[in-house]
Protein backbone atom coordinates (compact mmCIF):
# COMPACT_ATOMS: atom_id res chain seq x y z
CA UNK A 1 0.00 0.00 0.00
CA UNK A 2 1.15 3.56 -0.67
CA UNK A 3 0.39 6.69 1.32
CA UNK A 4 0.76 9.99 -0.55
CA UNK A 5 0.83 12.82 1.98
CA UNK A 6 0.81 16.64 1.84
CA UNK A 7 1.33 18.72 4.96
CA UNK A 8 3.52 19.69 7.88
CA UNK A 9 5.24 17.36 10.32
CA UNK A 10 6.91 14.93 7.91
CA UNK A 11 10.45 15.22 6.55
CA UNK A 12 9.13 16.52 3.20
CA UNK A 13 6.09 18.67 2.43
CA UNK A 14 4.99 16.04 -0.14
CA UNK A 15 6.01 12.42 0.30
CA UNK A 16 5.11 8.85 -0.63
CA UNK A 17 5.38 6.12 2.00
CA UNK A 18 5.31 2.57 0.67
CA UNK A 19 4.46 -0.42 2.88
CA UNK A 20 5.64 -3.78 1.60
CA UNK A 21 3.91 -7.12 2.25
CA UNK A 22 6.62 -8.18 4.74
CA UNK A 23 5.79 -5.18 6.95
CA UNK A 24 8.76 -3.01 6.03
CA UNK A 25 8.20 0.51 4.78
CA UNK A 26 10.16 3.32 3.18
CA UNK A 27 9.64 6.99 2.28
CA UNK A 28 10.35 8.89 -0.91
CA UNK A 29 10.18 12.60 -1.65
CA UNK A 30 7.28 13.67 -3.89
CA UNK A 31 4.59 11.54 -5.51
CA UNK A 32 5.74 8.13 -6.72
CA UNK A 33 3.46 6.07 -8.98
CA UNK A 34 1.83 3.96 -10.09
CA UNK A 35 -1.25 4.97 -8.11
CA UNK A 36 -4.58 3.19 -7.72
CA UNK A 37 -6.90 5.30 -5.56
CA UNK A 38 -8.26 3.68 -2.39
CA UNK A 39 -9.20 6.49 0.06
CA UNK A 40 -8.59 10.07 1.22
CA UNK A 41 -7.72 10.99 4.81
CA UNK A 42 -6.84 13.82 7.16
CA UNK A 43 -4.44 13.00 9.97
CA UNK A 44 -3.94 15.31 12.94
CA UNK A 45 -1.23 14.28 15.40
CA UNK A 46 -1.11 16.37 18.58
CA UNK A 47 1.31 15.29 21.30
CA UNK A 48 0.76 11.51 21.68
CA UNK A 49 -2.76 11.36 20.16
CA UNK A 50 -3.55 10.88 16.47
CA UNK A 51 -6.95 11.62 14.95
CA UNK A 52 -7.60 10.14 11.51
CA UNK A 53 -10.64 10.99 9.40
CA UNK A 54 -10.71 8.51 6.48
CA UNK A 55 -13.18 8.35 3.56
CA UNK A 56 -13.34 4.52 3.77
CA UNK A 57 -12.80 3.78 7.47
CA UNK A 58 -14.48 6.92 8.95
CA UNK A 59 -12.84 8.03 12.22
CA UNK A 60 -9.97 6.50 14.20
CA UNK A 61 -8.13 7.67 17.29
CA UNK A 62 -4.71 6.23 18.12
CA UNK A 63 -2.02 6.71 20.77
CA UNK A 64 1.74 6.71 20.15
CA UNK A 65 4.65 6.78 22.58
CA UNK A 66 6.47 9.70 20.95
CA UNK A 67 5.30 13.31 20.89
CA UNK A 68 4.74 15.06 17.55
CA UNK A 69 2.67 17.63 15.76
CA UNK A 70 1.50 16.79 12.24
CA UNK A 71 -1.27 18.08 10.01
CA UNK A 72 -1.53 15.87 6.94
CA UNK A 73 -3.91 15.42 4.01
CA UNK A 74 -3.29 12.14 2.29
CA UNK A 75 -4.40 9.49 -0.15
CA UNK A 76 -3.99 5.73 0.11
CA UNK A 77 -3.23 3.70 -2.98
CA UNK A 78 -3.10 -0.05 -3.49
Amino acid sequence: MKFIEFGIGNIWLVRTETELEDGTEYEQKGIVGPLKFHSLYIRIWIDKTIFIFDSKECFKRMKKKRRKFKLIIGMTSR
